[in-house]
């Protein structure tokens, strides 16, 4: 079963974020040819930080993530694709050369720009917007980028910051905020996992829907409550 799709680094992505979700069985053979066209997408034009880059499709026609929000521009999508992407090579568990060295030279283009952030005194945690801050820490988590504990905790502060005392935040995309806690092993993270859980629950309490993002948001939500 191919993950790729020639025309599109995010769908690309998309199947392996749903292979990697699921736990579905992928051959060595199918997670090397994901890797190495991910690997192959580096360096070339609109790639964000020396990362992966986007198709002209994934441009053209918009981006996802991988509960269904929609990526706002074409920069958050150059950044965004290039985190999942960096993430989706540390987890499909393949060791070669060309993995190790895109895997380097992605680590050094962004860490740059995170180390460069931060000195200029923007809020160490964050980066960007809310969609933008998710796959960092999604990254982050997957062991993407350095000082992985001190800018997640970071980041929660300013998650908790944000609380709009709905269940939900300000800035950050819920759903897709929410994957992005299940990830995270700290206190923090469980903290606002439980602050969300009254709007999973009501979202589970729904009609369940022949739709590839609520059936995504479902499996989310009950991941996320049996972390509470």
């Amino acid at each position: 079963m191919s993950l790729v799709d020639p025309s599109s680094l995010g769908v690309t992505l998309d199947a392996v974020n749903e292979a990697l979700f699921f736990g579905q069985r992928v051959t060595k053979a199918d997670r090397a040819e994901a890797a190495k066209w991910i690997v192959s997408r580096q360096g070339l034009p609109r790639c964000y930080a020396g990362m992966f880059a986007p198709t002209d499709q994934d441009f053209s026609e918009g981006a996802r993530v991988f509960t269904g929000e929609k990526i706002a521009s074409g920069a958050a999508t150059g950044h965004i694709l290039g985190e999942e992407a960096l993430r989706a090579l540390l987890l499909l568990g393949l060791d070669t050369v060309a993995i190790r060295g895109a895997v380097a030279r992605a680590q050094i283009g962004m860490e740059a720009r995170v180390g460069d952030a931060e000195v200029r005194g923007y809020r160490v945690g964050m980066y960007c917007c809310g969609t933008c801050s998710c796959a960092y820490w999604r990254n982050l988590t997957a062991g993407g980028l350095s000082h992985a504990e001190r800018r997640l905790k970071a980041g929660m502060e300013e998650m908790k910051a944000r609380r709009l005392g709905t269940g939900k935040w300000r800035t950050f995309p819920f759903h897709y905020a929410v994957l992005a806690l299940t990830d995270i092993d700290l206190p923090g993270a469980v903290a606002e996992l439980r602050y969300a859980a009254p709007v999973l629950e009501r979202y589970l309490k729904q009609p369940a829907k022949d739709d590839l993002y609520h059936l995504r948001r479902r499996a989310v939500a009950e991941r996320a409550l049996s972390r509470c």
